[in-house]
């Protein structure tokens, strides 16, 4: 099971009221709310291994360079060495370390890669693994990894993680009639503004599904451009034509890399805490009190 992190704790963040509190005042209700997460989803799947994947970097410059409206309207301040800061709640910032100091007193994998979104993290461990993958995700983008071959499904939190939609390659097809590989071409033909991709004007998602359908792929969709006999309306065709500078180089930033030099780290899920006495000291300090306890039961048992 790999965990789009970020994704989790703002849900979490968004879900949780902000009066749950640590002994101090200070919010944590981004951190109680994750650790409920991780309990429902243990105790609903019981998965062998479990890794929590980070944005090392959310907006990687290997992306950006690109295309550089990507997640532009997201920056809250440039830097010129590092990853630029990210527009996130004032009172979620503080709480990310927390989460961070606990998952690793727990001993549940934690991987962050610098220089890579939590997107290519799990697209690299996908990539890699023997058997069947649960990827838990607020973010559609993951649609691409779904493969029924292989065993690998998105599960897409509808209300908290306690409904989830299993997403498997059926559903993408009576949804989007696309096949997990066919999704990122249906993404970044669509375009997506929440994460400044501009798509090619004029071809929405019905639009995009349905020249899928008739040439199957991206490169597909191109030569059809090129052939005056491909069943295209001429506005079609010259969008499309007018789009090839984007179509060139938006693959690269849509689909997830599935070559991260991850680290080596144990994946399997902990029955007990890797640090208890920093843990101990954590739930105190913090007033993690019944999230952690049930947590540390399930995990437990």
């Amino acid at each position: 099971m790999l965990l789009d992190t970020a994704s989790l704790y703002f849900r979490a963040y968004f879900g949780v009221p902000d009066s749950v509190r640590a002994p101090d005042g200070t919010p944590v209700n981004a951190v109680r709310g994750l650790l409920d997460f991780i309990d429902r989803l243990v105790k609903d799947h019981r998965p062998d291994e479990l890794v929590a994947c980070m944005d090392a970097d959310w907006r990687p410059k290997w992306r950006v360079d690109l295309i550089p409206s990507y997640k532009a309207h997201r920056v809250a301040e440039e830097r010129a060495a590092g990853p630029d800061e990210e527009e996130v709640p004032d009172t979620l910032s503080p709480q990310v370390p927390v989460i961070e100091a606990v998952l690793d007193a727990l001993g549940i994998a934690r991987v962050g890669v610098a220089g890579y979104e939590a997107d290519d993290v799990i697209g690299t461990f996908t990539a890699r693994a023997r058997g069947p993958v649960d990827i838990v995700t607020g973010d559609r983008d993951l649609y691409q990894l779904v493969d029924d071959a292989r065993e690998v499904r998105v599960l897409y939190p509808l209300k908290g993680v306690g409904i989830l939609q299993l997403t498997d390659e059926s559903w993408l097809r009576e949804k989007y009639g696309v096949d997990g590989r066919g999704y990122a071409d249906l993404a970044l033909l669509r375009g997506d503004p929440s994460d400044g991709l501009p798509g090619v004007p004029g071809i929405g998602e019905k639009t995009a599904a349905k020249l899928l359908a008739e040439f199957g792929d991206l490169a597909g969709i191109l030569a059809a451009v090129d052939d005056p006999a491909a069943r295209l309306t001429p506005s079609q065709r010259k969008r499309l034509d007018e789009s090839r500078p984007y179509l060139a180089v938006a693959p690269t930033v849509v689909r997830v890399a599935a070559d991260v030099p991850l680290p080596d780290v144990e994946t399997a899920l902990p029955h007990s805490p890797r640090d208890g006495e920093t843990l101990e000291g954590l739930a105190r300090r913090w007033g993690l009190g019944g999230s952690l306890q049930r947590l540390l039961g399930t995990l437990g048992a």
